[in-house]
């Protein structure tokens, strides 16, 4: 079975799709991450979306879960290159992706992680 690439970046961790997400693709993802995320301790998670022209309810909750998983492991998610068309589709399906931050490409997401990492406050804006 494909798997999706997981690059360490420092403290961060760096995805990016490249292909259309199927349900057992997505899946394995969520497992490999959370693998990867304890055994490097990673404290961010970038996931760059831009060649996704899609999201279906199935890969909108499976981006959720990832963001929980990742916070329960100390780590925060920064979603990037989200089209207007995807962002759309996952609000007519109700998901905030909560504790999710996003930003427009890869430059400004790794700012938002290495903002955390340098201990300049967590995501919601409280000082670390």
């Amino acid at each position: 079975m494909d798997r999706i690439p997981i690059l360490k970046m420092g403290d961060a961790l760096l995805i990016t799709i490249q292909v259309d997400m199927h349900d057992r693709l997505a899946l394995a993802l969520e497992e490999d991450l959370t693998a990867k995320i304890a055994a490097t301790r990673a404290k961010g998670v970038l996931i760059d979306i831009s060649s996704l022209e899609i999201v279906d309810s199935f890969i909108g909750r499976m981006l959720d879960n990832i963001a929980a998983v990742s916070r329960m492991l100390d780590a925060d998610t920064v979603v990037v290159g989200m089209r207007p068309a995807v962002a759309i589709t996952l609000v007519e399906l109700g998901l905030s992706l909560t504790g999710v931050k996003t930003a427009l490409n890869v430059e400004r997401g790794m700012l938002l992680i290495q903002k955390r990492l340098r201990g300049l406050g967590d995501f919601s804006g409280r000082r670390s």
